[in-house]
């Protein structure tokens, strides 16, 4: 039996790893010139980055044979996997209110964060490395005001519900109950929508996401699903069917 479910009380970016860990700056090497032509990256063209679904990303982060890139909304590799982490495009608040106002541009949602060798860059979505993290640039981030949130998990005899907590007095009527318990596990993902949240349930050994009317958005076929920020910000579930290999899926359950 899984722990009870806990929430948040401040939203901090921990899905952005670059606000929470230090970034190893390694000297830049000398290497011989070699002459010859110069050959400019190719830009990628704008018709790759494809929309059909106006509420993802344009860009998704893949792993690739160990590594994590970038693939278009039509499963396509737009920036090649050659990172260690990989994250989505969105707003990094420590560069946002950097003290060096060149490098404050690096942190719009314009821009992700990667990490390769154990240095963390931004780059733009053309792949293109545009910043490499320093201690001194980052900033703290200003507290944001908590949304709270309707609904909780309820706990009865064993078994996980959900209640909307301002309404919610007596266990005994189950009409107060928003989803009966009947699940072996819940959690309530964060998101911008408080009256219509992603819950990410398990039962018989298998997770899958509900709404709080219980209808099934994804289905029970997962081994497991990642309490993260991917719902808040891509709009994804973070997904395995083997609890090794990961990889995103939208609310149709359609793969990425």
């Amino acid at each position: 039996m899984k722990n009870v479910v806990q929430f948040l009380c401040v939203f901090i970016s921990v899905f952005v790893f670059s606000q929470t860990k230090s970034v190893k700056k390694f000297p830049i090497k000398n290497t011989p010139k070699t002459v010859g032509k110069k050959t400019l990256a190719t830009p990628k063209k704008t018709s790759d980055l494809v929309i059909i679904n106006k509420e993802l990303p344009v860009l998704i982060p893949k792993k690739k044979d160990g590594n994590f890139g970038y693939v278009n909304q039509k499963g396509k590799f737009i920036i090649p996997p050659q990172y260690h982490i990989a994250v989505f495009f969105y707003e990094d608040c420590n560069l946002l209110n950097s003290p060096n106002e060149k490098v404050r541009k690096f942190g719009t949602a314009e821009y992700a964060t990667v990490e390769k060798d154990e240095i963390s860059y931004r780059i733009d979505k053309k792949g293109k490395r545009v910043y490499q993290f320093k201690q001194s640039d980052l900033a703290q981030c200003a507290p944001k005001e908590y949304t709270q949130q309707l609904f909780q998990a309820y706990v009865l005899n064993g078994f996980y519900g959900i209640i909307e907590k301002s309404k919610f007095k007596d266990p005994k009527d189950y009409k107060q109950f928003q989803v009966y318990p009947q699940y072996d596990y819940l959690y309530i993902l964060e998101g911008d929508d408080v009256v219509n949240p992603m819950i990410i349930a398990s039962k018989n050994d298998t997770f899958g996401v509900i709404d709080v009317n219980n209808n099934i958005i994804i289905p029970f076929e997962y081994s497991d699903i990642k309490r993260n920020f991917s719902w808040k910000l891509g709009k994804m579930f973070d997904v395995s069917r083997d609890g090794r290999n990961y990889y995103y899926v939208d609310s149709k359950n359609r793969t990425y």
